[in-house]
């Protein structure tokens, strides 16, 4: 019996300002993806798998809107990791706003 290889490692990042939908902000496979989460976890970003999400959002172009298609999933996303940031004891929450990145 052979097993099937495994799927190539997909990440897909995201930025949200509030204000507008969220942007893509970031995307890769591979080695590509192993560094968006791994620099995502070193900045305290929470990471959330979901594959089927990840393949839809990879088709969105570099620093453009989430689609209103997604919009419902990608709140979801959002209110789950408000959840857990406000259930973090005061010592451990990220900073209100993060650096934004080179425009």
């Amino acid at each position: 019996m052979s097993r099937k290889p495994e799927a190539m490692r997909q990440a897909v990042a995201l930025a949200y300002q509030g204000g507008q939908a969220p942007k893509v902000v970031a995307t890769g496979k591979g080695a590509v993806a192993d560094r968006i989460i791994a620099l995502a976890r070193e900045h305290g970003v929470y990471v959330h798998e979901s594959r089927e999400l990840v393949a839809l959002l990879s088709e969105v172009e570099l620093d453009r809107e989430v689609p209103p298609q997604l919009y419902r999933v990608v709140a979801e996303l959002l209110a789950w990791l408000y959840r857990i940031e406000a259930a973090l004891p005061p010592s451990k929450k990220p900073p209100a706003k993060a650096p934004r990145g080179p425009a």
